[in-house]
């Protein structure tokens, strides 16, 4: 159902250097790249993940009470995103652990602010 997902960016070099060493840990490579915008996916038919400067030209902004969950393959992944996102700059938000019984996650906003959510089931 869901094609893709997109956060803002007001420093679009900045955060393209921040997905491409985050997401690498889940296989993903860059699959659009373009002067406004950069997407990346790791399943030709799974949704992608981009990251775009906002079409109106004004200052991306961070939604509140939004977020993109990021799927891990275990409990160590999680771990590994959590912790390649804190060390590239990001903030915790939520350190890895299990929760509601069923998911091991964690949380961390990106450069921009963007929450962001790592999980497996438990």
């Amino acid at each position: 159902m869901i094609a893709y997902t997109i956060f803002g960016t007001n420093d679009l070099a900045g955060a393209a250097s921040f997905y491409d060493e985050l997401l690498a840990i889940v296989g993903a490579q860059r699959a659009i790249d373009s002067p406004r915008m950069i997407a990346w996916a790791n399943n030709p038919n799974a949704p992608m993940f981009a990251i775009a400067t906002p079409y109106d030209e004004k200052p991306a902004t961070v939604g509140n009470g939004s977020m993109i969950a990021l799927a891990a393959a275990n409990p160590e992944q999680v771990d590994a995103l959590y912790e390649k996102a804190l060390a590239l700059g990001a903030k915790d938000d939520g350190a890895p652990g299990k929760r509601m019984d069923v998911y091991y996650c964690a949380y961390f906003r990106d450069l921009d602010g963007n929450k962001i959510n790592c999980f497996c089931m438990a």
